[in-house]
């Protein structure tokens, strides 16, 4: 029997998918999985018992994740499952920068008892006329799920496509259209293109990405779409740019003092993938993953572990070990088997950065005993019985 603790609202449709085997409690120190959307949690004591933390999104700047990996508490997030939802809204930002539709929508709130307010509409639209995004090059900064779709759909709006991800994964590639320009150097798109959307990552890499020496290098007149992060972009360096001309518009998903209300700036509430089948798609795939991790210990769409998958086990007994990733570490832990005669029938053994996760499948139950020899082995952070 499995605990499981909600820190936000989760769809019920996710929910759902937990069988008898789950049982929601209200204290969270109570739990072997959590499930989160946006509540913080740096500063709340994790309980010793908990197991994995499975978020609802794709965004994990909420969670500690380095802490997470020393105690051997795996973090998933649920890459893809919101990409319909930010990739509608990613269009109709470019659309609403392009076209002042909203400019124009105010001045019929402002004339509402006027009542010739169709005849002289006539006279005042000329005020909110815009451009056409036919025709034009849109850079894409990042091909992961909303990046494709988005590039995708752009194509067929007929826009000229550039793609920037030096990483680009086997799946996005085999979903990218083939008429995307896929570039190497990100300078190229900031110097061809006349919309610019960004959809990576935030990390000490990519914070601040694109800032004045960025701006300087783009069209006069780009329009700049953030519906990624925030700190990805030096957002004062972007109100210079529109006071200068260099930026046409800057359209935002994430309100804030500095941008909120400027000339230049389209603010959009964090509606990215504030849809209704999005928080669902979200939901699904976040209890899915902590099902999978808690029966099987398959790690699957984890921020802090490896990918590491050995379907359902069919032996005696399944270990799983969270350590540190440096070498003899898997000769410690077949010795400490072979020592009492168990036999290991299959093991994998995955990486990321300074982690690593191990499974072991062994053809008689693990005893107390080996579990405390594992654990006492240097730079172990965790050892699970999964079965």
């Amino acid at each position: 029997m499995f605990k499981y603790h909600c820190l936000n609202p989760i769809a019920g449709v996710g929910l759902e998918k937990f069988t008898d085997q789950y049982v929601k409690t209200e204290k969270m120190e109570e739990a072997d999985g959590i499930l989160v959307r946006s509540a913080a949690m740096h500063d709340l004591d994790l309980p010793e018992n908990l197991l994995a933390i499975a978020r609802a999104g794709a965004g994990v700047n909420n969670i500690p994740l380095d802490k997470c990996a020393q105690k051997g508490i795996v973090v998933f997030n649920t890459p893809g499952a919101n990409a319909n939802g930010v990739k509608e809204l990613v269009i109709a930002g470019m659309l609403l920068a392009s076209r002042d539709v909203v400019g124009g929508i105010e001045w019929v709130k402002e004339n509402q008892s006027d009542e010739n307010v169709g005849k002289n509409a006539e006279k005042a639209k000329k005020n909110f006329a815009g451009t056409e995004i036919e025709g034009k090059k849109l850079g894409i900064v990042g091909l992961g799920a909303i990046g494709v779709r988005v590039a995708n759909v752009a194509k067929h709006l007929g826009m000229e496509v550039y793609g920037y991800d030096p990483y680009v994964s086997v799946d996005a590639a085999w979903n990218l259209s083939r008429d995307v320009k896929h570039v190497l150097n990100v300078e190229e798109i900031y110097e061809e293109c006349d919309y610019i959307t960004i959809h990576v990552p935030l990390m000490d890499a990519t914070r601040g990405m694109i800032g004045p020496e960025a701006i300087d290098k783009m069209k006069d007149g780009v329009i700049l779409l953030n519906f990624a992060r925030d700190l990805l972009v030096d957002e004062q360096a972007v109100l210079a740019g529109i006071r200068s001309g260099k930026i046409r518009k800057y359209v935002s998903d994430f309100p804030n003092a500095v941008t909120a209300g400027q000339a230049g700036c389209i603010v959009i509430p964090h509606l990215g993938a504030s849809t209704e089948e999005s928080e669902d798609n979200c939901a699904v795939m976040a209890v899915k993953e902590l099902k999978n991790y808690l029966e099987n210990g398959n790690i699957i769409n984890s921020v802090n572990y490896p990918k590491c998958d050995m379907g359902i086990c069919a032996q005696a007994g399944r270990v799983a070990i969270f350590h540190k990733n440096k070498a003899n570490m898997i000769t410690k832990f077949t010795a400490c088997f072979g020592d009492i005669g168990i036999n290991i029938s299959d093991m994998m053994n995955k990486s990321k950065g300074d982690v690593a996760y191990t499974m072991l499948d062994i053809e008689a139950p693990a005893s107390a005993e080996i579990i405390g020899k594992l654990q006492s082995i240097d730079g172990v952070f965790r050892v699970r019985v999964v079965k």
